[in-house]
């Protein structure tokens, strides 16, 4: 009968691995699709078990097997940004580059941790510093590309998705956000094909289908639009801008009533999202609160 030993070369493999995808993945489309109205970009959605105890408990043991390789560090730091506690999680990017200079994910990982603590001028510098040590580092121009498109700076937000998408990028975000982009200056087929770029990476992700029928709207494809909220419901039905995207195109076609249900829901689940309380306002119904 074989013994299962701890081995912590495979184990930080393996947290490395689940981690950083989680990271990643918690990273993807966190805009919403409609560029007018978003006014957030949850770059990393809480999930507080990444902190739990025993979770940190068995990433320090990897690091404490291994003390001086950053990788652990790195790992550890992306667990503590998953569960919020972005200070432990600052410290573990900055152990990790102290010991390698030149670990330009640690540096991309840290600026996703300052993006979410509010301080964007820290997190340019860190993809700086990423991208002059890796210049083909996709994730990094994608990271910065966001920063510049929060802050309004619509240009470099663009060149910085164009470089990603230039290098082969196969990560739907570089897509999704350019599409905003295109949407915003009102070139909306360009827009379409970006978002349909993003869905065929990431099928499952409902955020380009919203963005996809906002630009569908613009050129009066209603039905086009209805489908794809429709879709982005059936893929994630907690979503307050899908269901307010889906009771536009009710109001639009004038039906009142159903357009009043979409938007109730849609404050349901997030009681101070504006599109859907002035959308409910304007068939004739006032929002509670």
């Amino acid at each position: 009968m074989a013994v299962n030993t701890f081995n912590p070369s495979r184990a930080l493999r393996l947290q490395k691995t689940a981690f950083l995808t989680a990271l990643a993945l918690a990273a993807m489309f966190g805009l919403a699709g409609c560029d007018t109205t978003n006014t957030s970009d949850a770059v990393i959605r809480i999930d507080k078990a990444q902190g739990s105890e025993e979770n940190i408990a068995s990433l320090t043991a990897v690091i404490n097997a291994n003390p001086r390789d950053p990788e652990g560090y790195n790992v550890r730091g992306s667990a503590y940004g998953r569960a919020g506690q972005f200070r432990p999680a600052l410290n573990d990017f900055n152990t990790a580059l102290q010991i390698n200079p030149r670990f330009f994910q640690a540096y991309a990982n840290r600026a996703l941790v300052y993006r979410n603590m509010g301080q964007q001028a820290q997190a340019i510098a860190d993809y700086n510093a990423a991208l002059q040590i890796n210049p083909s580092y996709d994730v990094a121009y994608i990271g910065r590309g966001n920063v510049y498109r929060m802050a309004g700076q619509d240009d470099q937000a663009f060149n910085d998705f164009g470089k990603a998408i230039q290098l082969g990028t196969t990560d739907g975000r570089a897509y999704h956000n350019r599409g905003l982009i295109y949407q915003k200056r009102n070139q909306q087929d360009k827009a379409i094909d970006d978002f349909s770029k993003a869905i065929s990476l990431a099928p499952n992700s409902p955020e380009p289908y919203n963005g996809r029928g906002i630009s569908y709207i613009a050129l009066n494809d209603d039905d086009n639009a209805f489908a794809d909220f429709n879709h982005a419901i059936e893929l994630n039905g907690n979503i307050a801008e899908s269901w307010a995207n889906q009771a536009l195109v009710y109001e639009r076609r004038g039906d009142k009533a159903k357009a009043a249900r979409s938007y109730r829901h849609a404050i349901g689940l997030d009681p101070k999202y504006q599109p859907a309380r002035d959308g409910l306002a304007r068939v004739g119904v006032a929002p509670a609160g």
